[in-house]
């Protein structure tokens, strides 16, 4: 696991307004935390990943630009993270973008790393979790996704994505138990 990171993806204020993540959010938080709690006793590095965009268009998306409506703007209190975690001690990376390699400074942060793997929890399954994970892959490196720390405010979405992800790209979903549990029997097999 020593070149293993763990992702956490759009774990902020803004995303959990939406009544059916809100719903959600005491049990993600319950398993954000786990994970993080994993990451730090593994020693693993924790890259914070959030959207946050400027007021004067120029991050806006091509959607955003057509309904000319942005959001997530820089300096927010909407934009940090729920403030149920403790990310202080994590990398930062700040993205425009779904997916949080476009434009940004992750693939080298990474690189950096020397990360072969990476854990993945946030939000939300369909979209951003999605692109993130499927361009870590592209970019050869393994990708583990934790069930119970992923959501989506598209409910009929996220099981399917976490499906195709599973099928077709072979990600093992996890639960953050079974998470620690890999863990736990690696660190004691025979060398």
């Amino acid at each position: 696991m020593d070149r293993t990171a763990l992702l956490v993806v759009d774990l902020q204020e803004a995303f959990f307004e939406d009544q059916a993540l809100a719903a959600h959010r005491e049990e993600i938080v319950t398993r954000a935390r786990q994970v993080i709690r994993w990451a730090e006793r593994e020693h693993l590095p924790i890259v914070n990943v959030r959207t946050m965009h400027q007021r004067d268009r120029s991050t806006w998306t091509i959607t955003m630009l057509e309904d000319d409506q942005g959001y997530l703007f820089e300096g927010d209190d909407h934009t940090e993270n729920l403030s149920e975690l403790d990310l202080s001690a994590a990398i930062e990376v700040t993205k425009t973008r779904d997916d949080a390699f476009v434009g940004t400074d992750l693939g080298s942060t990474l690189l950096d790393l020397d990360i072969e793997a990476v854990v993945v929890i946030g939000v939300s399954t369909h979209t951003c979790v999605l692109l993130t994970a499927a361009h870590a892959f592209a970019n050869d490196i393994e990708v583990v996704l934790v069930r119970d720390a992923i959501a989506s405010h598209r409910p009929e979405l996220h099981e399917l994505t976490l499906d195709t992800l599973r099928d077709e790209y072979r990600f093992p979903v996890l639960s953050p138990d079974a998470l620690c549990r890999v863990t736990a029997s690696e660190d004691r097999a025979p060398a």
